[in-house]
């Protein structure tokens, strides 16, 4: 897998086909502006979520495609982001660990949702992944994309718990189970999002398009902070999935420190003096 993974990458199509202006400003549109600290409160997220307006301010109405906190924050952060065109996500469900009574969790996904969260970012239970009670797994993912009603559910599998057949069967599960995007990691443990098990994602979803024609999105998160970092996971994606998934209904990055590193990288691109003051 890791030399199918350094072949896709050596091939450079996404950097052949768009210029290095064109790539940065799809990442910074993929991204989801994270905050998901034991310390976050009111004043954090409020921060965080005027950012996103200042990025668009600064940036010809370009930004980040979400901001993503605790459901507790989720009025907060979809009040000061009404009518801006960014979403409000919430890691719900008893992120990061899954390990709560199905009726808790799903009342963690209703209130979410109740209070302006867009987007539902839920994570499976990998120990049920482990002893391949994949009935259980099914059950949850459909729970919790009931309880989202019109809002979005991305699947996180913790890939860095699984091994590469037991993300390929979780994938499978996930999508079958209503997810509209599966996603990599929690970014709470020592292995986030890794290029090998991503391509595995990335394989589910193309066999399921080629199958049926439905589009499933795909969200790497997990210590992607850098640049580079991010135009691998996009260089994956478009040599996977081809053009049609580089867009934010379709692809995503989790991270906190990325947009920085991006605005900064722009900035410097075109000297945009107003993007550098936003970092």
């Amino acid at each position: 897998m890791n030399n199918r993974v350094n072949e896709l990458l050596a091939k450079k199509l996404l950097q052949n086909d768009f210029t290095q202006e064109e790539i940065l400003q799809k990442i910074l549109s993929f991204i989801d502006l994270t905050t998901l600290n034991d310390t976050d409160n009111n004043q954090v997220v409020n921060s965080l979520a005027n950012k996103a307006l200042e990025i668009k301010k600064a940036n010809e109405n370009k930004t980040v495609a979400a901001v993503c906190v605790f459901p507790k924050f989720a009025k907060t952060v979809s009040q000061v982001l009404e009518n801006s065109g960014i979403n409000t996500a919430c890691v719900a469900g008893m992120f990061p660990n899954g390990q709560s009574s199905l009726s808790v969790r799903i009342a963690d996904v209703e209130d979410a949702v109740n209070n302006g969260a867009d987007e539902i970012d839920m994570v499976i239970s990998r120990g049920e992944v482990l002893i391949g009670n994949y009935d259980f797994v099914a059950e949850e993912v459909a729970a919790h994309k009931k309880a989202c009603g019109p809002a979005h559910l991305k699947v996180i599998l913790e890939t860095g718990q699984l091994n590469l057949e037991q993300v390929k069967k979780a994938s499978e599960i996930a999508i079958e189970n209503g997810a509209d995007f599966i996603k990599t990691s929690t970014g709470k443990y020592s292995e986030g999002a890794t290029l090998e098990k991503s391509l595995v994602m990335l394989d589910v979803i193309k066999n399921h398009f080629d199958n049926t024609g439905k589009k499933i999105g795909f969200k790497p998160a997990g210590g992607i902070r850098t640049v580079d970092d991010a135009i691998h996971y996009t260089e994956l994606v478009y040599a996977v999935l081809g053009n049609d998934w580089l867009t934010p209904k379709l692809y995503r990055i989790g991270a906190s420190s990325l947009a920085s590193n991006v605005l900064k990288a722009m900035a410097e691109l075109s000297n945009n003096q107003k993007l550098a003051s936003i970092m």
